[in-house]
């Protein structure tokens, strides 16, 4: 692929690319990366180091907290419970509007999210996995996949449901564009910080490092460690053909989703942390939401899923990969 057309599709995601017949090609691992269009990927990840100019505050540190909470629903409720698995109903203002939120996150738009995520439960953990580290190898399934030209391109044929709706469409064809509209809001937010406040001690770069770089890296990792440590590391309530592991620290970090070995036995739940001690925020704010007439119809966990659970819970042992295979597959 040439530089030119790389770099349009900085702006329009749909130019080019390979078809989807293509991306399902089997030869992921060995596939070309779009490097031109991998830039802005690896720049933010350098422009955290900006931090050692731009300084710290606690307006700073705080609002990059709530910039990574706030993200990190839209992606986890939204992106993840909603358009990948419709685990619960909601009205087409409200969808818009945190497929918006989801487009800050900087991980390309609901119908993209969406389309990869299908296409991994049903092939979890088998050759046709976008981001297997059984597989592909941990560094592959943590970000690599996401540079490579195979899953550059929309599956659109896995989102047919949403891509009826041209409001999503535009922004998953356009999915810088929110992305620059939120980088530019945080450095107009501190220069208006810096003079209407200035005892904050803060201003537009210090800003946009940390509420936009920074908070953006994190929640890009932790998103990640779903992909590559959540089928790793952990335990196996449910014996599965796949290594989904149900872990408390990333379900922590990722508002719920560290309950992945429950998500993967019945994925279509509103909710990932099946019983009162899985901790599950996402979950906790969509029934908020419930309440208030936002969303509606949460999905439940039916209860033969939960007695098949209280029943058995087997741990995945961490070193013996023969017997893993034998206990588990």
């Amino acid at each position: 692929m040439g530089i030119r057309e790389s770099l349009i599709r900085w702006v329009d995601s749909y130019q080019g690319g390979l078809s989807d017949e293509d991306s399902d090609s089997k030869v992921r691992k060995l596939s070309r990366n779009d490097l031109v269009r991998c830039i802005p990927f690896v720049g933010i990840h350098l422009g955290s180091l900006a931090v050692i100019w731009v300084g710290v505050s606690p307006v700073a540190v705080g609002l990059a907290a709530l910039a990574y909470a706030v993200r990190m629903f839209a992606v986890t409720g939204f992106y993840h419970r909603y358009f990948s698995h419709c685990a619960f109903k909601t009205s087409r203002p409200v969808q818009f509007i945190f497929a918006a939120v989801g487009a800050t996150s900087v991980q390309r738009g609901a119908l993209w999210w969406a389309a990869h995520h299908r296409h991994h439960h049903r092939h979890s953990d088998e050759p046709d996995d976008i981001h297997s580290p059984d597989r592909m190898g941990f560094w592959w399934s943590h970000v690599l996949w996401l540079m490579s030209e195979h899953h550059f391109r929309t599956r659109t044929k896995l989102v047919r449901d949403w891509a009826k709706f041209p409001e999503l469409v535009f922004l998953d064809r356009f999915d810088i564009l929110v992305p620059v509209v939120f980088a530019t809001a945080t450095f107009a937010l501190g220069e208006c910080l810096a003079f209407a406040a200035p005892q904050l001690g803060t201003d537009g770069w210090q800003m946009f490092v940390w509420v936009f770089v920074i908070s953006t890296v994190v929640l890009y990792h932790c998103t990640f460690t779903i992909n590559s440590l959540a089928h790793k590391w952990g335990s196996k309530r449910f014996k599965r053909n796949d290594e989904s592991r149900n872990n408390w620290l990333l379900a922590i970090l990722t508002l719920g989703e560290g309950w992945h070995n429950n998500h993967h036995h019945y994925p279509h739940s509103a909710r990932q942390g099946f019983y009162w001690w899985e901790i599950d925020i996402t979950y906790s704010i969509l029934w908020i939401m419930s309440k208030l007439g936002i969303v509606w119809d949460l999905k439940p966990v039916p209860q033969r899923v939960l007695d098949q659970g209280r029943q058995v819970s087997v741990k995945a042992p961490e070193t013996n990969k023969a017997h893993r295979k034998d206990s588990n597959r």
